[in-house]
């Protein structure tokens, strides 16, 4: 996998929800070999001693976009960038998802940030031929991404706001490839329902390269696996879902 060590300028931003925005970067090499549910690592300088991660939202041309939450002194200031400044920016890194061509039928299931790595996950799943159904699922109207992607889009909101009244997971239909991201409460609801589906952590990182152990996985056959490297992409029936966080205290973005 290649690897690339980069200082991407910042060229634009949008809201796309409450306290939810899109950062544009330029990022060629990253851009062009990005796969669905990989992730860089953004570093500040002067800025908070870690780098922080995050699931790569699109790549167009020679450019890459993040999704991130207004929630911290990193995303803060990194929405406070003005363009022509630039990032340390990581990647892509991580195992993403696999998407097999001859499959038929795609559901994309998001919860909240979760629908950080899906426009990736729809490209690439069109790409092999297949029939994509994006489900995205927040508290209320105001929290959905006002951005989606898919041959058929479900909006699903706790408080019936807007949408599908409840889960996404329980909005959503089957099919032959289950995709989802998003609150380990709703990842577990995933791997009850579909055992096999494919699934993107939100968790701690730290080094984002397999070396600090922050971000721990612990798995059902025992052990546990490091979600830089070896995630953040797993079948969901191989995590020992009990054992994680139900919430983070900070909102992770890969």
């Amino acid at each position: 996998m290649s690897l690339f060590l980069t200082d991407a300028p910042v060229i634009a931003s949008r809201q796309v929800a409450r306290a939810m925005w899109v950062v544009s970067l330029v990022a060629p090499e990253i851009a062009a070999t990005v796969k669905a549910g990989q992730f860089v690592n953004l570093g500040l300088s002067p800025g908070p001693l870690l780098r922080r991660p995050f699931s790569v939202y699109r790549a167009i041309g020679d450019q890459i976009e993040v999704l991130l939450q207004d929630v911290g002194t990193g995303t803060a200031q990194l929405l406070a960038m003005g363009e022509t400044k630039s990032v340390s920016c990581l990647g892509p890194l991580g195992h993403g998802f696999e998407i097999t061509p001859g499959l038929r039928t795609a559901v994309l299931v998001s919860g909240g940030l979760g629908v950080a790595p899906m426009p990736l996950a729809a490209r690439d799943a069109r790409a092999a031929g297949l029939q994509v159904a994006w489900v995205h699922g927040a508290r209320s109207a105001h929290d959905l991404c006002s951005e989606s992607d898919g041959d058929s889009v479900i909006m699903a909101t706790d408080d019936g706001t807007a949408g599908f009244a409840g889960t996404a997971v329980a909005a959503a239909p089957d099919a032959e490839l289950v995709i989802a991201c998003g609150p380990n409460p709703m990842l577990g609801a995933v791997a009850a329902r579909w055992p096999e589906a494919q699934v993107a952590l939100e968790t701690y990182m730290g080094c984002g390269t397999g070396v600090c152990l922050g971000c721990a996985v612990p798995l059902r056959r025992g052990g546990y696996d490091r979600a830089c490297t070896e995630g953040p992409v797993y079948r969901a029936a191989d995590v020992d879902w009990g054992a994680l966080p139900s919430h983070l205290h900070y909102a992770a973005s890969a």
